[in-house]
């Protein structure tokens, strides 16, 4: 039986934490940021959490 391997795109994206949840870093804070107010940017620097319902397809891509 062949090796299972990690999905290349999912290993960049996602960290496990050491408990075990998986964290993540939020979208839309690349670029055109000067109409974003302040609060809106300060909330998209905090990792995001993979809600539950979406561990089971996060699991198989990172092979955990």
């Amino acid at each position: 039986m062949p090796k299972v391997k990690t999905n290349s795109g999912a290993k960049k994206r996602f960290k496990v934490t050491g408990s075990g949840k998986v964290k993540y870093k939020k979208a839309f804070k690349r670029h055109l940021l000067g109409h974003k107010s302040k609060d809106r940017k300060k909330g998209l620097n905090i990792d995001g959490i993979v809600h539950p319902s979406d561990m089971p397809r996060v699991k198989d891509m990172l092979v955990l």
